[in-house]
């Protein structure tokens, strides 16, 4: 029997995290994990109550989907929370805050230099991404010691073909 390490498992939730995102520009999720048990779960969208980015809650994205800005313009007035900023919040709203310390963050995309500040802040030990993001905090990360590593997301197809798999061969009785 073949299971994933625990770093695919992880990153495999993220990616079911970011099913939840209402962002029209771009889906991340994220998870925050002590001690191989997940904490905290995220995913990037407007805040609640406010109507949802696919529904125009977010009049930058908006723009950027109609060409009128470029990625990565006009960030300051973006209302989508980024999801690694979401898994932390739901720390800190749940009271597992002082959780954070030494636990992993994984996220689908790396963080940006806000949400890297924040992971420093919380301290967050090693966060393991998928995918490069142009305005990443890959520098603030190495001068606070924070380990970054980098998954091949080729490497999570196989168990996502497993769960397909084991759905359609394994009816429920």
């Amino acid at each position: 029997m073949q299971r994933p390490d625990w770093d695919h498992y992880f990153m495999l939730q993220a990616e079911i995290a970011k099913l939840r995102s209402n962002c029209l520009t771009r889906h991340i999720g994220a998870v925050i994990v002590k001690d191989n048990r997940q904490i905290a779960t995220g995913y990037n969208g407007t805040p609640p109550g406010i109507k949802n980015c696919f529904e125009g809650g977010c009049p930058r994205c908006i723009e950027r989907v109609n060409g009128k800005i470029k990625s990565g313009e006009g960030l300051d007035r973006c209302l989508c929370t980024h999801a690694e900023a979401n898994a932390i919040m739901q720390c800190a709203l749940f009271g597992n805050a002082g959780s954070t310390k030494g636990a992993t963050l994984y996220s689908t995309f790396a963080p940006c230099i806000e949400c890297s500040k924040m992971a420093i802040s919380v301290g967050i030990s090693r966060i393991v991404v998928l995918t490069d993001y142009p305005e990443d905090g890959t520098g603030l990360l190495s001068n606070a010691k924070i380990s970054l590593v980098r998954l091949d997301a080729d490497k999570l197809k196989p168990w996502i073909s497993q769960l397909y798999h084991d759905s359609n061969s394994n009816p429920a009785k």
